[in-house]
């Protein structure tokens, strides 16, 4: 499971590389600015041709700092500063908007069926809790994602849609392996405050056995007399709530978020390598934009 599973959103793939670091299966999402009248082609095409490929709209490169655990319920963190790259590009397939990166299937004014993936980065052993313990592979999930938009922002002063992802995970490693199923259904509520964009999304996780044992259980190999074995069940995987705020400023775009995550009621909170069951992480990002 994701130690970070934020969508990409393209308004800064801050949150895309935030979220190969924050293991939650949320899709923090940060609204691309309003297009200006100047950048839409006389042709009323709708979509603009940058260095002459059609519907690349944008691209950039930033900087980003993020603080995280090194998995869920884990209270070693890391604060990384990492590179961020900007895309918006709207093609008939492959997309990269305010909604993220995805490959869209189908697509009507209130439907929407893409392809969404998601990222984690390796878990190395300086986590007192896995002492002794293999090191955790990176992972790579990728599945379908049914969002229905509530409230359209086209037409109202906010955006709400009700999202839901189902991936399937595997380890990345020369033999990968199967690491479960994830299903994280969220609201997403985007609300403009001026210049800047607020975004909100909440909602609970739910995951296969397969993906809690990747990361909770403990094998009677490594189990000892303050990690006793344990084997985790499949349900309920806790909740998050994540803020988001964002700006365009000419061609600068900044952005920043705050998550708050519970293991309560998981079920693996009773795992030997939960160390704490709510935390709160991270980041901000500073991007320059061509376009």
């Amino acid at each position: 499971m994701l130690p970070a599973r934020l969508r990409l959103p393209s308004a800064g793939l801050l949150l895309a590389v935030f979220a190969a670091c924050l293991h939650a299966p949320l899709h923090a999402q940060t609204a691309l600015p309003a297009k200006d009248a100047a950048a839409t082609p006389e042709d009323g095409s709708g979509s603009r041709k940058l260095f002459g490929i059609e519907g690349l709209e944008g691209i950039g490169l930033g900087a980003g700092v993020v603080h995280f655990p090194a998995y869920r319920g884990a209270k070693t963190t890391k604060t990384m500063v990492l590179p961020v790259p900007y895309l918006h590009y709207e093609g008939d397939f492959f997309k990269s908007d305010k909604y993220g990166m995805r490959g869209e299937l189908f697509n009507n004014d209130r439907i929407e069926l893409s392809i969404s993936a998601s990222l984690s980065p390796p878990t190395r052993g300086n986590v007192p809790e896995r002492a002794g313990m293999p090191d955790l592979k990176p992972t790579v999930e990728l599945g379908p994602q049914l969002d229905f938009t509530l409230i359209d922002g086209k037409t109202h002063p906010v955006n709400l849609r009700l999202r839901l992802p189902v991936r399937q995970a595997f380890t990345v490693e020369r033999s990968p392996r199967n690491a479960g199923v994830v299903f994280s259904p969220n609201l997403n509520l985007d609300v403009p405050l001026g210049q800047w964009n607020l975004g909100m999304v909440a909602g609970p996780i739910f995951a296969s056995r397969k993906q809690h044992a990747y990361f909770y259980d403990v094998a009677p190999q490594y189990a000892s007399a303050s990690r006793p074995a344990y084997q985790a069940s499949s349900g309920y995987s806790g909740s998050q709530l994540l803020f988001s705020l964002s700006r365009k400023y000419r061609n600068v775009w900044l952005g920043s978020y705050v998550r708050y995550d519970s293991l309560h009621g998981a079920k693996f909170a009773n795992s030997p390598l939960v160390a704490q069951k709510r935390y709160v992480t991270g980041g901000i990002a500073l991007i320059g934009i061509y376009n």
